[in-house]
């Protein structure tokens, strides 16, 4: 078994999520020892994104970071586990707000698609839209 940052590394529907977490600094983070659940987006989650915010995050570096450590959680948690939730923090500090049987959860307006991921480190879903605290979204609307 291999690492959160490793597993996801070998699937192609994963990509530009990790291009986007190795820009950000974080991908030691989802490598090491210890208990995460991830949400990767998948690369028509990035496509489906506005590309003049997708730009604006990408630019920076503190911002990708932001948007990155949205989609961690601490805790190694199964989509039951996550169904039986209203709201989970996130590593970047905002909230995510859960809905949804464990078959078809939801973390704000997106889905998990994969669920339940295993690996040394933690555990990760797949989900098809990126996430974006409102913080972050904030910042990116001033700037474009």
């Amino acid at each position: 078994m291999k690492s959160i940052l490793e597993t996801a590394r070998e699937d192609s529907r994963l990509s530009t999520s990790i291009r986007m977490i190795e820009a950000s600094g974080l991908s030691e983070a989802l490598r090491k020892e210890g208990e995460l659940t991830a949400f990767i987006p998948t690369n028509e989650a990035f496509s489906a994104f506005p590309g003049e915010v997708l730009d604006a995050i990408a630019e920076d570096r503190g911002k990708l970071a932001g948007m990155i450590g949205y989609h961690v959680v601490r805790g190694k948690l199964t989509a039951h586990e996550l169904a039986r939730m209203e709201a989970i923090r996130t590593l970047q500090g905002d909230h995510l707000d859960i809905t949804g049987p464990p078959m078809a959860v939801r973390l704000n307006d997106a889905t998990v698609i994969v669920s339940d991921v295993r690996c040394t480190n933690g555990i990760y879903h797949i989900i098809d839209r990126v996430l974006l605290p409102r913080a972050v979204e904030a910042r990116v609307k001033k700037t474009i």
